[in-house]
Parts: C-alpha cells; sequence; structure tokens
C-alpha cells in the first residue's frame, strides 16, 4: 500500500493517536487538567488471600480498603478519588513477582502491601525498577534491608528489635534452656537468628541448646515434637506463622512436653488457638504487634472498622490502614504522585500519628519506634502482660 494514499494517512494517523493515548496511561504522566474529571491515585497492595494465612490477607484488604474509602468520603487527595488494587500473593515469591509486575502496569502511586516477608523480598527490585516506593504493612524481616533501597519503608518493628523484645520477655519467666524453630522462609528465619543473638549476649542467662526447622503446612509434626522432648528444654520459641504454630503445639502438648511455647507475632496475629484446649494453651506466650482488642486507643476504629466489614478487627488491619494513611498523607506532602517526591516525602514523615502510634522512619526505612505486646494465653484469648514496672532509684 502506497505511503502516500489516503487510506495509509488515515491509518498512521489513527496509530499516532493511539501511541499518545498509551504514553498518557504511563507513569509519570502530569495529571488531566481542566473542568473533566481528575484520573484516580491507585495503591498497590499484595497480600495473602489464598493459603494459610489468608485470614490475615483478608483483614489487610478490608482496612486499607477503609482508609481508602474514607479518604475518598472527605474529598479525596489532590482533588483525586484513590482506588485501591488488591493482588493474591499466596505469600509465594513467584506468585508475588507476577502481581508485582502486574502493579507496575497499572501505574501505581505506592505499593502499600506485604505481609510474608518471603514473598515481598523479591518484589522489591520489581517495585524499585518502577521507581514506586513501598510502605510495607506487616512484613519485617531483615531481608527487606538488604538490598539498601531507599524507597522501602517498613511499618512494623524489624525482626531484630522484636528478637531483642521477645528475649526481655523469656527472661521475665525464666526461661533457662531455650530451643528456637522455624519454618525455612525469611521472616520466621531471620527472626530465630534475631532471638538466638539477643539470647546470646552475656549476662541474659539463656542457653540456646539449637535450631530445628519444620515444614509449611504439614498435617503433622510429632516426630519433630519427639525430639524436641527429648531436647530437655522449658521453652520452645516457634518464629512462624499460626498455622503450623497451632499444630506445633498440639503435637508438643500431646507427646507430653509441658514447658513454655514462645512465638513471634506472624503467630500472634491469626487464629493460632483454633481448636485448642486450655491444657494445650498453658504456658503458651509471643510478641505481637498490634492486637486491636487489647489496645483501648483502637475503640473508636475499632467500631468503624465493625460498621464496615460486619465483624470485630483482627491483628493485621491497623497495620495496613496505617500503610495507607502514610501513603496518602505522603501524596498530599508531595502535591503530586510523582514517584521521587513521593518517596522523598515518605522518607520525610514527620511524626504521623497512627492507629500503631506516631510514625518516623530511620535512614534505612525501618521504624524509628517500634511497638510490641508481650501475651499469653488467659481464658482461652490472648491477654497482654503488662509492661514491668521498674521501682524509681531514691537517692
Amino acid at each position: 500500500m502506497a505511503l502516500n494514499s489516503p487510506r495509509s494517512r488515515i491509518l498512521i494517523m489513527v496509530a499516532m493517536l493511539s501511541g499518545a493515548a498509551v504514553l498518557g496511561g504511563c507513569g509519570g504522566a502530569a495529571p488531566k487538567t481542566g473542568d473533566g474529571p481528575q484520573p484516580v491515585i491507585r495503591l498497590g497492595a499484595l497480600v495473602p488471600l489464598s493459603g494459610t494465612t489468608a485470614q490475615s490477607g483478608r483483614e489487610m484488604r478490608d482496612a486499607a480498603q477503609m482508609a481508602v474509602n474514607e479518604a475518598n468520603a472527605a474529598g479525596g487527595v489532590l482533588g483525586r478519588q484513590v482506588q485501591l488494587l488488591v493482588l493474591d500473593d499466596a505469600c509465594d515469591p513467584g506468585t508475588a513477582v507476577v502481581g508485582a509486575n502486574d502493579l507496575v502496569s497499572k501505574d501505581i502511586a505506592v505499593s502499600v502491601g506485604g505481609y510474608c516477608s518471603s514473598a515481598a523480598v523479591p518484589t522489591l527490585k520489581v517495585f524499585r525498577d518502577a521507581g514506586i516506593p513501598m510502605v510495607i504493612a506487616l512484613a519485617n524481616s531483615t531481608d527487606l534491608l538488604v538490598p539498601k533501597y531507599d524507597s522501602i519503608f517498613l511499618i512494623s518493628g524489624t525482626v531484630a528489635a522484636e528478637g531483642a523484645f521477645a528475649v526481655a520477655g523469656m527472661r521475665r519467666m525464666g526461661t533457662r534452656r531455650l530451643l528456637i524453630v522455624n519454618d525455612g522462609t525469611s521472616f520466621p528465619v531471620t527472626l530465630g537468628q534475631a532471638t538466638a543473638a539477643s539470647a546470646g549476649i552475656p549476662g541474659t542467662g539463656i542457653k540456646v541448646v539449637g535450631t530445628r526447622e519444620l515444614s509449611q503446612g504439614s498435617a503433622s509434626y510429632a516426630r519433630l515434637a519427639a525430639q524436641i522432648v527429648g531436647d530437655t528444654v522449658d521453652t520452645v520459641s516457634f518464629t512462624g506463622y499460626y498455622g503450623e504454630a497451632n499444630q506445633l503445639i498440639k503435637d508438643l502438648r500431646s507427646h507430653g512436653y509441658t514447658g513454655r511455647i514462645f512465638v513471634g507475632d506472624g503467630a500472634t496475629d491469626g487464629p493460632i488457638l483454633k481448636d485448642l484446649t486450655d491444657a494445650q494453651t498453658r504456658n503458651v506466650y509471643g510478641t505481637a504487634v498490634v492486637v486491636p482488642a487489647l489496645m483501648p486507643s483502637m475503640a473508636v476504629w475499632s467500631k468503624r472498622f465493625a460498621a464496615a466489614t460486619g465483624r470485630e478487627p483482627a491483628p493485621g488491619g491497623p497495620q495496613a490502614f496505617d500503610a495507607v494513611t502514610v501513603a496518602l498523607d505522603a501524596i498530599r506532602r508531595a502535591g503530586s504522585i510523582d514517584h521521587a517526591a513521593v518517596r522523598a516525602a515518605i522518607a520525610a514523615t514527620p511524626s504521623l500519628p497512627l492507629l500503631t502510634g506516631t510514625v518516623r522512619f530511620n535512614p534505612d526505612g525501618t521504624r524509628a519506634n517500634p511497638k510490641f505486646l508481650l501475651v499469653n494465653v488467659r481464658n482461652g484469648k490472648l491477654a497482654e502482660i503488662p509492661p514491668k514496672v521498674t521501682s524509681p532509684t531514691t537517692k
């Protein structure tokens, strides 16, 4: 077909217009101007909506959506409505990478998901290459810090801080011989390492007998439980998630282990106590980041959440709500959705009040003032153990 024919000129013009439309949807494009509706601001969240941690993913999704809905009801951000795109990462690294690329193609302004560290870690480069900042709601493995990206910000305290807090709690309980169990994935492994490091500091009085690993999703840990009983320890620290924690507790108790079982926040933020008897939950302790039912400061928010979803909030939701709050606050202060400007605004977050407390970020993106709760099981529920009060020194 000749290039100067009438039909060819029409086709070329259509191609040029189509190309302009495509370019107009790519990252970094200027907002529309004029009297027409402004384009939405998109946030993206990868959370586990399938698998053993699906309940936590549901809490994150619904709380993040609630934050978006409330922002839109108040007039939106920069005169624009906010849209939340949620994808299931199933706590699986490969699924998470596919999802991250999908969100990048949707031109999100900020990533606000992140539950399993093992799924979050491989997405770091995907979002980094696209220039998209990440406000990570729950994942807190120190593996997230290894690339030293300045675009990653953690709502939850790192495993280093949690491990030190856990060991302080174990010392209060009188732990002397400690065995650590992980599930071989990022968060549990690094939390176990941090716990062992803190326990190994001279003066703790705690001997780490060893570390064992279980397989995620197994129907039974009876063989491991029998080995642990033979180790003659007074405390077993399980650093994995609630599905495996629940089964491990059952198997340890059925094999006659009556000592302390101490779990990390990956276990206390879900249905760890499902179908456990009072005898099985005796001497079960743990660390938690946020448990709405234990925090009177969240009473008003909890009522709003219940009205919006028809159920009481569970752990995981407040952090996701806070991740959205941080992202939208940064976009307002940046005055645009330019990724670099939003990243800089997040880094400079000026002591922003959140559900999880006032937040500031260290230069490496970690939270400057993380908060943890020490909990145990009482009357079939998790209950906070109040911080130890030190009497003032008299002179």
